[in-house]
């Protein structure tokens, strides 16, 4: 499709679309980031964004990718060859694990099929093992974006707290923030980290670090280097509504304008009722399709996106092809070992029925011009389930 017409449907699990209203915020004049104006605008969004991560406690926003917030997560909290135990949920948990080998950190790694969760029997069992408390920190991925499966963080912190570890908990929601119910204060999570291009509905720019009093008093003895990661100088600076270095002001801008719309408007509870609602329907899609979901527990599915599994000899990747040559639809490719094997449907952020309806519509006409043994059947299953469940 040399010129295609209409919108382009970027329905990959983020970045995800922006809103128009969020585009035209960030599009406002840039400001002095030294000025009054500038600290009002702070001031703000950094009370708003504590209200997402569900904390009373500081949330430091940096101007970078979610890698960034990983990055800073590590270094503000933990020394040269400190153990720190991890759980490989997939792709972006052993991204996770090379940021921390890099920094000298002995990780162990609990491996897995990329098709469940982190497991709260074995991070117990492994803390309860550990006599010496020489485990300094979990490290946990709340919603895996590469395979579509949310881990239960509850509990997990449930099984820290019964192994009576002194462990720090560090959990990542860059694909859940916004979109799945997440509790930092409640869970006794330590450092949470986040990104704006999901379900924050900004473009890629910056990342989110909320803070525990237990991450903060680790912060005054870790001893790993760090200069534009410091928690320290972001923290003075933002008690008076700035910040040690230039702020991305336009994107601060987008996030005043999406908080409004997630906490003045919707509200959070209806946010996460809409993404619960419409990965449901999505699911329905796909077990009338006859395919198969990639998350193996059913506790365990994503609802921010959905990961579907190819039958046995036919790629992801050249179905992915063909629904954006016809349809110019970008779907989510399978990652690592997953890599041609999946396709993953984003559905989060600024997302609505018709949205969906028209993404389920282009995977199954997909399926079919790709040739890929399916059931028809699939949209209609997801719309009778949208037009019966009130939202």
């Amino acid at each position: 499709m040399a010129h295609p017409s209409g919108r382009h449907f970027l329905q990959i699990p983020g970045p995800t679309n922006v809103p128009e209203r969020v585009l035209r915020a960030i599009d406002y004049p840039t400001i002095d980031h030294r000025g009054p104006e500038f600290a009002k605008l702070a001031r703000e969004v950094l009370a708003g964004i504590r209200k997402v991560f569900k904390t009373v406690h500081p949330v430091i926003i940096f101007p970078s990718s979610g890698t960034g917030a990983w990055e800073a997560a590590l270094v503000n909290t933990l020394s040269p060859g400190d153990r720190i135990l991890m759980y490989e949920t997939g792709w972006f948990a052993s991204l996770w694990k090379g940021i921390a080998d890099r920094h000298d950190l002995r990780v162990e790694i609990i491996p897995s099929d990329w098709r469940h969760g982190v497991d709260p029997a074995a991070i117990e069992e492994k803390l309860t093992a550990d006599k010496e408390h020489s485990i300094r920190a979990v490290c946990a991925v709340h919603n895996e974006t590469s395979t579509g499966v949310t881990s239960r963080i509850a509990e997990v912190r449930a099984a820290i707290d019964r192994a009576r570890h002194p462990a720090l908990f560090l959990v990542d929601t860059i694909s859940s923030l916004a979109s799945i119910d997440y509790r930092h204060d409640e869970w006794k999570v330590d450092v949470t980290v986040g990104g704006s291009q999901k379900g924050l509905m900004l473009p890629p720019g910056l990342s989110f670090n909320a803070l525990s009093p237990k991450a903060l008093a680790a912060a005054k003895t870790a001893k790993l280097r760090r200069s534009y990661w410091d928690w320290e100088p972001m923290l003075q600076a933002n008690e008076s509504g700035f910040f040690p270095y230039t702020p991305a002001t336009n994107l601060l801008y987008g996030l005043r304008e999406s908080l409004k719309m997630l906490l003045d408007e919707e509200g959070l509870e209806n946010v996460f009722r809409r993404h619960r609602r419409h990965g449901e329907a999505t699911r329905r899609a796909v077990r009338a399709w006859g395919l198969t979901l990639n998350p193996a527990d059913e506790r365990e599915h994503s609802d921010s996106l959905t990961a579907v599994r190819m039958p046995e000899g036919h790629d992801a990747d050249k179905l992915r092809a063909v629904i954006l040559e016809r349809f110019d639809m970008s779907l989510g490719q399978g990652l690592g070992k997953l890599k041609g094997k999946l396709f993953r449907i984003g559905h989060l952020g600024a997302f609505n029925d018709l949205s969906l309806a028209g993404t389920l519509s282009g995977v199954e006409m997909g399926l079919k011009l790709a040739r890929i043994p399916f059931s028809p059947g699939g949209v209609a299953a997801a719309l009778d389930y949208l037009a019966t469940t009130p939202d």
